[in-house]
């Protein structure tokens, strides 16, 4: 059995971050619902457990809690703010608010001999993020680090290997954060850091071929990295077993439809199957404004065209998606209790009841960098793998009220432009994601002394590691310039060129 981290979710929006960090260090973690039963653990026996962050209060009615036996089955555990106080409490200490609620980069102060800070200065800056704070600790703990509103910012029980922590290492705002969890991880929790995504291909395939066996799989193919990442690794595991189905909605980026025909009919060989149905997606669309309702009438659909062409491979036992972790923890329905769901995600879901495959998802516990270095691993082309993410339901979500082939026309035009400006910039590989929005604002303005009225169209760039978090990126102002030019002058039917300056949260990175 491998080894891994097991990370307790209390809802805290670092909580992937906590993930992503220890991963980093080739040790797998895994992010599980905050009540899961000791014995379920005892089961899979982690290296170590950490209970996260979370908004809720200990005090509040429904709180989250945790099964009090997993601090018996003799494994470091580290709390992270809310688990810190969760395991004070559950422990035998006491919480209170705090006099002075501390949010943002704090003054820490450590105490020698804790083994989470060793090899680090005895002050640094750490991210706070809480109100509530512990007012007298568990018997059996000591103080591990101070701060001026806090005087238990760090605590632990040596000999039963727990620790706590009022603070958040996993952001970068905490200096030397990586290496505390670096020391709970390998110090603490005496992890080897053998987890590698070479060993993970070898392993994923291996599995898809005794899960599979003679049987076939169907796969919707976005042309995108994740389920282009799939299709290969599927490819490796049942080659021509493998049948794709590629739905052309016409909601796609300019000529991608093309693109993904070419890469993996012509290069690759791939038993591939175009639909071409934007006619239908475009009905759909019809007198559609609200962003909901759009990505539900696309979603419904993209079904329809996808299950009619996969009735042909009817006697394909499995159906291959290209989800991913991200996927999961947004969609909140596997990890978390009752939650809100932001968007509704676009896979390949409710197929009439003639077609019943079973799920093929191998990319569910990736990150997205991760999807990639799978990618690269398996030597596929940086022309799919550096592309950027791009929405299920297209350009469908980045026209703001209804859609029409014409807007969609437009969009096309003006996103080609910035994509090909911006892929001029030294560091395009990493932005996370530039595009084009056209909203339905028209303004006034003037060309060749004759008045307009046309649309406006914003510029969308963002960097992220994995869009659980986003800034908006500082692309030069010349580069700006030019884009607005650019579609200005070039793209019949806008007037008018913004730059979207919002990070996530609060705002989220498609506009719809």
């Amino acid at each position: 059995m491998k080894e891994w981290i097991a990370i307790l979710d209390y809802g805290s929006q670092y909580t992937q971050l906590i993930a992503r960090r220890i991963r980093e260090q080739h040790v797998y973690s895994e992010i599980i619902r905050f009540d899961t039963p000791a014995d379920r653990l005892r089961e899979r026996m982690p290296k170590g457990i950490i209970l996260s962050g979370g908004p809720s209060s200990v005090f509040e009615d429904g709180a989250p809690g945790v099964d009090p036996a997993i601090f018996e089955l003799g494994v470091p555990i580290l709390g992270v703010c809310y688990g810190m106080q969760l395991m004070s409490q559950v422990l035998g200490g006491k919480v209170r608010p705090g006099e002075a609620r501390e949010y943002g980069k704090t003054p820490m102060k450590t105490l020698p001999g804790n083994d989470l800070f060793k090899g680090l200065p005895d002050s640094f800056i750490v991210w706070m993020s809480h109100g509530d704070r512990v007012a007298e600790i568990p018997a059996g703990f000591e103080v591990g680090a101070t701060s001026a509103n806090c005087p238990y910012a760090a605590i632990r029980n040596p000999t039963r290997r727990l620790y706590g922590i009022q603070f958040h290492p996993e952001v970068v705002h905490t200096e030397y954060g990586k290496q505390i969890l670096s020391n709970f991880v390998f110090l603490i929790c005496g992890a080897k850091g053998d987890w590698h995504l070479s060993a993970w291909i070898d392993e994923t395939v291996e599995k898809m071929r005794e899960k599979i066996g003679d049987d076939e799989v169907v796969l919707g193919l976005s042309g995108g990295v994740d389920s282009s990442v799939v299709a290969v690794l599927l490819n490796r595991a049942i080659g021509r077993r493998l049948h794709c189905i590629f739905v052309d909605n016409g909601l796609l980026r300019m000529h991608e439809a093309e693109q993904v025909e070419a890469m993996f009919d012509a290069k690759l060989g791939f038993d591939l199957t175009v639909a071409r149905a934007a006619k239908r997606f475009y009905a759909a669309l019809d007198g559609l404004s609200d962003p909901e309702a759009k990505r539900k009438a696309i979603g419904r659909t993209f079904v329809d065209v996808f299950a009619e062409e996969a009735r042909r491979f009817s006697h394909c036992r499995f159906l291959g998606q290209g989800t991913i972790y991200p996927d999961v923890i947004e969609s909140s329905h596997a990890l978390k209790g009752p939650s809100q769901t932001i968007k509704s995600h676009h896979n390949v879901g409710g197929l009439p009841p003639d077609l019943k495959f079973e799920l093929v998802e191998p990319l569910r516990d990736l990150f997205k960098d991760e999807v990639r270095a799978v990618g690269r691993e398996l030597g596929m082309a940086s022309e799919l793998l550096d592309r950027q993410p791009f929405p299920g339901p297209g350009l469908g979500v980045r026209i703001l009220g209804e859609v029409t082939e014409e807007k969609v026309r437009i969009l096309q035009e003006a996103d080609l432009r910035v994509q090909e400006e911006v892929r001029k910039l030294p560091g395009y590989k990493t932005i996370w994601q530039t595009f084009a929005v056209l909203l339905p604002v028209r303004t006034v303005g003037v060309m060749g002394d004759q008045r307009t009225y046309e649309y406006t169209c914003a510029v969308r760039s963002v960097d992220s590691v994995d869009a659980m978090t986003a800034d908006w990126t500082r692309i030069p102002f010349e580069t700006l310039a030019t884009i607005s030019n650019r579609i200005i002058n070039e793209v019949r039917g806008i007037n008018r060129v913004v730059y979207d300056i919002s990070s996530k949260p609060p705002a989220t990175i498609e506009w719809e």
